[in-house]
């Protein structure tokens, strides 16, 4: 193996190293998994005609109508000793249409159209497979490629409804072009509305699209779309890959949510798991032949301690069918704009994540721990993605910063576009719940906030779905907490309290959104001060949905403070569309004084300036500027209109003085409260 590596050329390597010249000890690495990679896509050459045709399988698996309204059904299920089909089409009866063994594993059965010439499955009726192992079982399942799912409402388990409207969705809006600074509102579906019940998506087309697009953002990553049985799982516990959630509607409502989003210039992210599946077996991918493998790799290996879960076998190749196939199945039918990828931590390393510190060491991202199967697998899913559709964003959901994640693919990269840089959130849920203000250590912040591989994009937030779930809260909750149920009104004098919380869940996203990355996200609700935290209905709760919701209605109230927390994130949002800092190179950081609690740094020709002192403010504070002229204030988080004191003269206009101050070429005097 190791002279074929010799022989291995990563054709842009050179491009990595000289961002990371430290890389070269695992040149190696990179060789291998390079040429993986080209294996991967010889074999799919030789095989299957090139990966266009192998990705779109969703075309010939599952159930298709074809020319002639026949239904023409295919399944892979290796250890199977039979397969049937039945539902109401032929009164349930288990044995009169068996499907027929081909090669590697594959069933096939046609079903002729009725005598009226019509499909012999009416749209919407149920479905099921039967499967006879080995073992003499008959086992009922759903096929892992139906397209729509529903549950009954006495019933635990979901049942397979095929999907095939008379009319179908018919898409009027072309895709938006991609942003070049992302601004990402992640939302979900279900809690979208103030009631207490699972909201639809037609409430999100009608109620939501205009509050997303009101506030800025240009992307929406939708959480919990793949059909998940347990509602309290958020979406992340997967039983039918290739369905849009039944929960919230139809998938024609779906397709209009994206179309409408699209005539808005928003792109739509989905949130794809393909790190592992739920342990369900009937209305699952679980024990789908019989097998304790199939798409699985057989425990221990193919379960996820911490995550009660089952884990795919990226080096078998029908499961790379099946995943790479789910998303042209979602940019296709659906035309998704691209997916943040979950749990990439999981599938990198076999260790999974599970106590592994990361301290930043290479050694930790190279050698036996990592899990190279799946590690080429999404490489294999970029450059695919990236080949097909060019516009096309991914997002990485990694823990670990693994180095060159967010690289090409041509430089042995993995080809992500973005990934989340988690630590921020964590850093500022710390700092709020272990520090005083006056012991806030700005240097500490600051490197937070800037310390990310060069050439790398991130996406800053300062908080996300995971900080709200039950067991944590929302910022503005720890901010003000119980004072967030009686002190919100702008009727009355601010208390401490919420001036404190009000200011500071300002200044937070707005040193987030200009320092901490090239993309910033947003969790529904958080942009005004969502209270509370999030808990989905469950035995724990007595099923409550209490806190399974989004109370847009505070918002609408002129007389709450949630309305000002709302202005000032959609300025924030504008601003940066104006100047657009997200897409510039990192800033540059002029100023972290610890004892006046000063952080100064310009970026795109904007310089932003934050005071966290706790109780002073400053006249003439002096900055380092690095372009010559006059400036103005463009936002200011102090306007009374987002709960500020509006002590600062926005007609005031600051000139340039020649003289270098703090590593810039020029000063700058502010008068500042």
């Amino acid at each position: 193996m190791a002279d074929r590596e010799d022989n291995v050329t990563v054709p842009e390597f050179s491009s990595l190293l000289q961002m990371d010249p430290y890389l070269k000890t695992y040149e190696k690495d990179f060789k291998r998994r390079y040429d993986l990679l080209q294996k991967r896509l010889f074999e799919l050459e030789e095989a299957e005609g090139g990966f266009d045709q192998f990705t779109r399988s969703y075309k010939t698996f599952g159930v298709q109508r074809q020319p002639d309204n026949s239904l023409f059904f295919k399944e892979w299920a290796p250890a199977a000793e039979a397969l049937f089909l039945t539902g109401d089409f032929n009164g349930w009866d288990k044995f009169s249409h068996p499907y027929t063994k081909k090669d590697f594993g594959k069933w096939e059965l046609i079903l002729p159209p009725k005598h009226d010439k019509s499909p012999a499955v009416d749209h919407h009726t149920k479905l099921k497979v039967v499967v006879h192992t080995k073992e003499g079982e008959r086992l009922y399942r759903i096929s892992p490629w139906a397209k729509y799912v529903n549950r009954e409402e006495k019933s635990v388990i979901y049942d397979w409804v095929h999907w095939d409207p008379p009319q179908p969705y018919n898409v009027i809006h072309p895709r938006p072009a991609k942003p070049t600074s992302l601004r990402i509102y992640e939302a979900h579906v279900g809690i979208a509305s103030p009631e207490g019940k699972i909201a639809s998506y037609t409430n999100f087309t009608n109620n939501v699209l205009p509050r997303i697009k009101d506030l800025g953002y240009n992307c929406i990553q939708l959480m919990a779309v793949m059909e998940h049985a347990y509602y309290a799982s958020f979406g992340y516990q997967i039983t039918s890959f290739f369905a849009a959630s039944s929960r919230y509607g139809t998938p024609d409502e779906l397709k209009e949510l994206i179309d409408v989003a699209h005539s808005m210039g928003i792109v739509v992210l989905l949130d794809v798991v393909h790190s592992h599946a739920s342990k369900n077996t009937e209305d699952g991918l679980n024990h789908f032949d019989g097998s304790n493998s199939c798409y699985f790799h057989s425990p221990p290996r193919g379960e996820h301690k911490l995550w009660d879960s089952r884990l795919f076998n990226y080096s078998s190749w029908e499961v790379l069918r099946f995943l790479l196939s789910n998303l042209r199945w979602w940019m296709e039918e659906y035309r998704f704009d691209g997916f943040r990828f979950d749990g990439v931590t999981s599938m990198l390393y076999h260790h999974h994540g599970i106590g592994s510190g990361f301290s930043g060491d290479y050694s930790e991202y190279f050698g036996l721990q990592v899990d190279e199967d799946s590690l080429v697998y999404l490489m294999l899913a970029n450059h695919i993605l990236h080949t097909l559709y060019p516009d096309c964003i991914t997002v990485a959901e990694d823990v670990s910063g693994m180095p060159a994640l967010c690289r090409p693919v041509e430089e042995g990269g993995l080809g992500f576009d973005y990934r989340l840089a988690m630590a921020i959130p964590d850093k500022w849920i710390q700092i709020l719940k272990e520090l005083k203000d006056e012991d806030w250590n700005i240097g500490n912040i600051t490197h937070t906030l800037t310390n990310r591989r060069y050439g790398e994009k991130c996406i800053a937030y300062a908080e996300s779905h995971d900080q709200a779930l039950v067991g944590d809260k929302t910022l503005a909750f720890w901010l003000m907490d119980k004072e967030m149920y009686t002190n919100m009104s702008s009727l009355i004098p601010m208390n401490p309290i919420i001036n404190r919380g009000i200011q500071l869940h300002k200044m937070i996203r707005l040193i987030t959104h200009g320092l901490g990355g090239e993309g910033y996200l947003n969790f529904i609700g958080n942009e005004f001060g969502h209270p509370e935290w999030l808990d989905f209905p469950r035995e724990g709760n007595n099923q409550s949905y209490h806190y399974a919701r989004r109370q847009f209605n505070l918002v609408d109230m002129d007389h709450l403070r949630y309305c000002q927390l709302y202005a000032f994130d959609r300025d924030m949002n504008r601003t940066e569309d104006k100047y657009g800092w997200l897409a510039a190179p990192p800033a540059y950081v002029s100023a972290k004084h610890e004892e006046d609690k000063v952080i100064v740094f310009d970026r795109a020709n904007v310089v932003f300036i934050f005071n966290f002192h706790p109780n002073k403010s400053f006249q003439g504070y002096r900055v380092g500027v690095e372009v010559p002229g006059k400036y103005k204030i463009k936002l200011d988080s102090d306007m009374v209109q987002y709960g500020g004191h509006g002590r600062l003269d926005h007609g005031t206009e600051f000139f340039t003085e020649a003289q270098p101050f703090n590593g810039r070429r020029l000063l700058l005097n502010v008068i500042e409260p």
